[in-house]
C-alpha cells in the first residue's frame, strides 16, 4: 500500500506545482486508475471473506496441547514499558494516512511533542494488561488489480491491501521491536527466511538461490528449482496453531495474552470508488498491513524448513514464497522419487497448518549440467502433474532453465518500453523535472530491480536494457532519437546499465 500512497504523493506534490488540473487528472488516470467495472465494495468484501472461509473450512480442527514444556530454554512473558521510544517510533514512521485515522499522520507527527505522554500511556496500558484495543482491530481494505493486463471485471483478479490506523501501527511497532529482539537473540527465526528482515530483500533471496544453481552447474551437476505457490497464505493462518507455536518458543504470560487479543475479533471493510462495504469478521489470518503480521507469519512457517531438509533439499523463503532446490548427477535415477516424496510431506505439513498448497501453480525448473543436456520427467502428486517449465517467474524475476536471464531482460524491456510510450504521449505538458521523476519511478526502477543477478552476463545480452535507458534519457530532455546520449546521461548523473549492475554488486558485497 505504501507504493500507491507514494505514487499519489508524487502526482499531488511534485507534479502538481507545474501542471494544470486537467493534466494532473490525466497522469492520475495513467498511473493509478483501473478500467471501469460494475463491481461494488460489498462484492469485494463477500468475495475476500468467502475465499478465506472456503480454504479454512476444508481443514479439521487443529489438535494443540495446552500444557507442555517449552522447547526454548529462554522465556518471554511480558513487554517492557516504553518512554522516549514512542516519540522515535512516531517520527521515524512513514506518514501514510488511513481513512480510519481521526488525525492525519503528518499532523500527528507535527504535534507529537504534545500528545506523546497520552500515547505512551495508552501503549503502556495495552502492553501491561495484555489487551489490544478493540478500536484498532478494524482494517480498511482497498482492492488492487494484480496485473494491468488482467480483466478488471473479475473479482479473482484483485488482491486485498489493508490500511490500518497509524496509532495502531505505532503500538505494533513497539511490540515488534521487543518480540523480534527476543527471537533473534535466541536464534528462533528461520535463517533462510528473507522476508521483512533487515539487510535482506527479494534480491538477496534470489542471489542466494541463483548462486547455488550456478555453482552446481560449474561442478557438472544438474539442479531442480521448485517454486511453491500458496493460496491466501497470510489470510488462512490458524490462530490456535500460531499461539501454540508461540508458546513452544517460550512466549507466555501477558505477552502471549496480548498477541491472542491482537489476533482475535478482527474485522475489515472494503473501500471501493467512494463506497464502503459492510463490516466482515475475520476468524483466521494475520494482518498484512503492519510489521507484526509478517513476523507472526514467519514464526508460523518455521517448522517447514526441517520437513524440506529431511529430504536433502535446500530452500529459501521470502514471506510465503518458498523456493526448493537441490543438485544431482545428471544420470541420477532417484530424482523423481525424491521430489515426489518431498512435495508429499510438504503438502501434509501444509494441511496440518491449515495452508493450501496450490499444486496447479507450483512451478518446476530444471537447470541442466550443460546446455546440451535435457531432462524429461514429470512429478505426479495426487491428481496433479507438475512438468518442468522453460521459464518461471520468481519474486518478480523471470528465470530460465539456462540461467541466461534473456527472458527476464526481454520482459523488462517490454514493460519499460510501454511506460516510456505513455510518458512520451504527455511529455509536451510536463516539465523536465517532472518527466525525470516519472522516468525514474516507472522505468529506472524496473531496470535496477534485482539487476545484481545480471552480473557477468555478456554485453550483448544486456544491450536491450541500455537502449531503454538511452531512450529514457532522450524523453527526459525531449531530444530526438538520433541525439547523442552520453552527454544526456552525464547531465542526469545516470550510470550506464553495466555500471549500475556492478555498483549494485559492490553495494551488496
Amino acid at each position: 500500500m505504501e507504493t500507491s500512497c507514494n505514487t499519489t504523493k508524487l502526482t499531488q506534490g511534485t507534479l502538481g506545482h507545474s501542471l494544470k488540473p486537467s493534466l494532473l487528472f490525466l497522469i492520475r488516470l495513467l498511473l493509478l486508475l483501473h478500467p471501469p467495472s460494475t463491481l461494488t465494495a460489498d462484492d469485494f468484501a463477500v468475495f475476500f471473506t468467502n475465499k478465506t472461509r472456503t480454504i479454512s473450512d476444508q481443514f479439521s480442527t487443529p489438535q494443540t496441547e495446552d500444557n507442555f514444556t517449552t522447547t526454548n530454554a529462554h522465556t518471554f512473558s511480558s513487554f517492557s514499558p516504553l518512554s522516549e521510544t514512542v516519540s522515535k517510533i512516531i517520527l521515524s514512521s512513514h506518514p501514510t494516512t488511513c481513512p480510519l485515522d481521526l488525525i492525519p499522520t503528518h499532523l500527528l507527527q507535527a504535534i507529537s511533542s504534545s500528545v506523546i505522554p497520552s500515547l505512551t500511556h495508552i501503549i503502556n496500558s495495552s502492553l501491561h494488561s495484555g489487551t489490544f484495543p478493540s478500536a484498532f482491530k478494524q482494517a480498511r481494505v482497498s482492492p488492487l488489480l494484480k496485473k494491468p493486463s488482467l480483466n478488471p471485471a473479475l473479482l479473482e483478479n484483485y488482491r486485498p491491501v489493508s490500511l490500518l490506523p497509524f496509532i495502531a501501527k505505532t503500538l505494533k511497532r513497539a511490540v515488534f521491536n521487543q518480540l523480534s529482539m527476543f527471537l533473534v537473540q535466541n536464534n528462533l527465526l528461520d535463517s533462510n527466511q528473507s522476508g521483512f528482515k533487515s539487510g535482506h530483500s527479494t534480491e538477496t533471496a534470489l542471489l542466494s538461490v541463483t548462486e547455488a544453481l550456478r555453482l552446481a552447474r560449474a561442478a557438472s551437476k544438474s539442479s531442480v528449482l521448485i517454486l511453491l505457490d500458496l493460496s491466501a497464505a497470510f489470510d488462512t493462518v490458524n490462530h490456535q496453531i500460531l499461539l501454540s507455536t508461540l508458546r513452544k518458543m517460550g512466549i507466555s504470560g501477558t505477552a502471549l495474552q496480548w498477541l491472542n487479543s491482537y489476533l482475535s475479533d478482527r474485522s475489515f471493510m472494503v473501500s471501493w470508488r467512494g463506497e464502503v462495504s459492510k463490516s466482515q469478521q475475520l476468524a483466521t489470518g494475520v494482518p498484512q498491513g503492519s510489521v507484526l503480521g509478517p513476523l507472526l507469519f514467519s514464526i508460523y512457517m518455521t517448522s517447514l524448513g526441517s520437513v524440506i531438509q529431511k529430504h536433502g533439499f535446500s530452500y529459501h523463503c521470502y514471506a510465503d514464497d518458498t523456493q526448493l532446490y537441490f543438485s544431482f548427477q545428471p544420470d541420477d535415477p532417484t530424482v523423481v522419487a525424491r521430489i515426489s516424496a518431498c512435495l508429499s510431506d510438504i503438502s501434509s505439513w501444509m494441511n496440518d497448518h491449515h495452508l493450501q498448497l496450490n499444486l496447479t501453480k507450483t512451478e518446476l525448473l530444471v537447470v541442466p549440467a550443460n546446455p546440451s543436456f535435457h531432462h524429461n520427467f514429470s512429478i505426479q502428486l495426487g491428481s496433479s502433474t507438475i512438468t518442468p517449465s522453460r521459464t518461471a517467474r520468481n519474486l518478480g524475476v523471470v528465470m530460465d532453465h539456462q540461467l541466461s536471464f534473456t527472458d527476464h531482460i526481454a520482459t523488462t524491456t517490454q514493460s519499460c518500453r510501454f511506460a516510456l510510450y505513455n510518458i512520451r504521449k504527455i511529455r509536451p505538458f510536463l516539465s523536465e523535472q517532472a518527466t525525470q521523476l516519472l522516468v525514474q519511478a516507472l522505468v529506472l526502477s524496473r531496470l535496477d530491480y534485482c539487476n545484481a543477478l545480471l552480473a557477468g552476463l555478456p554485453a550483448c545480452t544486456i544491450k536491450p536494457l541500455q537502449l531503454i535507458q538511452n531512450a529514457a534519457a532522450r524523453v527526459v530532455f525531449n531530444e530526438p532519437k538520433t541525439a547523442h546520449v552520453t552527454p544526456l546521461l552525464i547531465r542526469l548523473h545516470w550510470l550506464p546499465v553495466a555500471a549500475r549492475i556492478n555498483f549494485k554488486v559492490l553495494m551488496l558485497a
